[in-house]
């Protein structure tokens, strides 16, 4: 039967910050704190060892300080955030350079009506677009593949 993953490849102008796009996101109801008051994020080692890290809403500045810290900028970083009023989310993951990034729908994924084994890319790209042409979107490239 397989698996399956979906992900959206997002392209800015310049490079972007974790704080920048979660700032962004926040005006159209995205969070970093998840529905039971954490906040997770991600550092890659360099050897594509990803640490994830558990902090408290209290602390997410300081949170947001590790991802965005020069000494990460050659490293793919990440955050999970959460739509609360949609109860879904995913991970937003900030790649080496930071003008490449990518969103994982793997928190109470939408699915399609109708064809319940499909994300729901278009749910996404109208909660996510929006918000992210102010932090210089460039463009975007969804898909869902089967393992």
């Amino acid at each position: 039967m397989g698996s399956r993953d979906a992900d959206i490849d997002f392209t800015f102008n310049r490079p972007a910050t974790v704080h920048a796009l979660l700032d962004a996101l926040a005006a159209t109801g995205w969070s970093a704190v998840g529905p039971v008051g954490h906040v997770e994020y991600m550092v890659d080692d360099g050897e594509d060892a990803y640490e994830w890290y558990d902090s408290t809403p209290g602390h997410l500045d300081e949170a947001l300080v590790v991802p965005d810290a020069t000494a990460n900028l050659p490293y793919t970083v990440a955050l999970d955030v959460h739509h609360s009023e949609a109860r879904t989310g995913g991970m937003l993951m900030l790649h080496a350079g930071r003008t490449d990034a990518s969103f994982v729908p793997d928190i109470d994924r939408r699915l399609i009506p109708g064809a319940p084994e499909f994300t729901d890319p278009a749910w996404y790209l109208h909660a996510l677009v929006p918000a992210l042409i102010t932090a210089g979107l460039k463009g975007y490239e969804a898909r869902e593949v089967r393992y």
